[in-house]
Order: structure tokens, then C-alpha cells, then sequence
């Protein structure tokens, strides 16, 4: 009987378990820490508001974004090769916490990344985050139709080129130079506030003492509707525009005329 159980065992061996991670395990939470590396080839600063580990998705987008920042400053370092550059290449990267609320979260990223040249390349971003959704909230998924970009697009504008013509009164120019001024500023205005999602995708909501979006604050980086010396530009554009194009999923959480 002994021997019949041992070649009963030998030709159909015991099923074993196989312990294995489930396939749809989620990733760790991303712990934001502050960062500061220094060498004689560059100089790299990130900083993070504590706030924002409160929430594993918005800080996993933050750490992309650094995370992304970084990389494209060491590669460039590395093709350097083994020269060394003339001033360290540096980069200086801001996250602070804009707006801090039950319903919505928004953090601002400021800096620039500098490999060689005049100055260095301009860093901003806006990353607005919904705790009860737990989600990030999008340009493209903010408004739900062509009509209400160009809404957007119309009122920026609009709102840029008065500002334009501000600076250009204000600097010593004749009539003449302060319309061929204001003429070429529109042409970049025109194109950085096209009536698409993609132009308005940096953004912070600017709320009210009941706690709902008043208006939503579109930032341009340098570049984009103006001249490296303009900086960054911005325009708060009210709720009462804003709602007639809101998608359905978002109007709650604005201010209501």
C-alpha cells in the first residue's frame, strides 16, 4: 500500500499555490521630500509644500512633473561630456500650495531650468486637484464645447492687449512705436489664446469666502502672448463667463451669479 501511495504521489503531484501580486495592485504613494543636489557641473533645488502628500494622486503629479524637470537638466548635462560648462547648470523648481479646500486643491510650480544661453528656460504649471473625486481637473475636461474656449479665448485676449497697451504708454516711445508695439503683441496674443483647450491648460481657481471658484486665473508662460521680458502674464476670468460652457460634472463647484 505504501509503495502504490508513493507512485500515486510521484505521478500526480500535489497542486502548490503559487503566490503571486495582484495584477491591479496599486503603487506606492509618492512621499514628497524637498531636493537639493550640488556639483560643480550643476546646481538643483525642488521644493514641495507638505500639504500636498495629503493627496497620493496630486502628489504623484508633482513628482512627474520634477521628476521630468530633472531628467531633461541631467541629460543635458551628460552631453556635455567631459567638458565643463562655463556657469553650472542649474535648476529651481517652486511647488507651493495656491488654494487649499475641502472640494479643491490647486498648487502652482514656478522656476526655470538653465543648460547655457542667456537665461534660463521659464517653468510654470498649475496642477488643480479635486480630494472628493480624488482627480485631477483638466483643461479639456473643464469645458465641454468649442463656444466656450472661444468665450475664454475672447475675454483673455481682449484683457492681454489692455495690458499690452498699458506697458507700451508707459514706456519712452513715441505714438508711432507704441502701436507698432501693441500691433506686434496682438499677432502673439492672437496665437497664445486660440480657442483651444491646450492654450489655457495652466490654470488656478481663485475662490470666495463660501468656498466655490469666483473666477479661474489662466496663466501664460513667457513666450506664449508675449516677449521673455513680459514674464509670465495672467487673467482672471469671472465665473458669470465661465458657466454657460462649464461641463455638467464641474458647475458645483462655482459661484453662482
Amino acid at each position: 500500500m505504501r509503495v502504490r501511495r508513493e507512485l500515486h504521489h510521484r505521478r500526480n503531484p500535489p497542486l502548490r499555490r503559487s503566490v503571486r501580486a495582484p495584477a491591479d495592485a496599486a503603487p506606492a504613494a509618492v512621499e514628497l521630500h524637498d531636493v537639493i543636489e550640488t556639483n560643480a557641473r550643476y546646481v538643483l533645488g525642488i521644493s514641495y509644500p507638505p500639504a500636498a502628500n495629503k493627496y497620493p494622486g496630486l502628489a504623484q503629479a508633482l513628482s512627474d512633473y520634477a521628476e521630468h524637470a530633472k531628467a531633461e537638466l541631467l541629460k543635458a548635462v551628460d552631453e556635455l561630456g567631459n567638458d565643463k560648462p562655463t556657469a553650472p547648470y542649474e535648476l529651481s523648481l517652486a511647488f507651493d500650495m495656491a488654494v487649499d479646500t475641502p472640494r479643491v486643491v490647486a498648487v502652482s510650480a514656478e522656476g526655470s531650468s538653465y543648460t547655457g544661453g542667456a537665461h534660463g528656460q521659464p517653468l510654470e504649471a498649475r496642477f488643480v486637484w479635486l480630494p472628493e473625486r480624488a482627480q485631477l481637473l483638466t483643461a479639456q475636461s473643464l469645458l465641454d464645447s468649442p463656444k466656450g474656449w472661444q468665450a475664454v479665448s475672447d475675454y483673455t485676449s481682449d484683457k492681454l492687449l489692455e495690458q499690452a497697451t498699458v506697458r507700451a504708454q508707459g514706456e519712452e516711445m513715441t505714438p508711432e512705436e507704441q502701436q507698432a508695439q501693441v500691433r506686434n503683441l496682438s499677432k502673439m496674443i492672437d496665437e497664445g489664446t486660440a480657442p483651444e483647450a491646450a492654450n489655457f491648460a495652466q490654470f488656478q481657481p481663485v475662490m470666495d469666502a463660501a468656498g466655490r471658484i469666483a473666477a479661474l486665473r489662466f496663466v501664460f508662460p513667457p513666450y506664449q502672448v508675449g516677449p521673455y521680458s513680459d514674464g509670465t502674464q495672467t487673467v482672471d476670468v469671472p465665473a458669470a463667463v465661465l458657466l454657460p460652457y462649464v461641463a455638467a460634472d464641474y458647475r458645483e463647484l462655482f459661484a453662482h451669479p
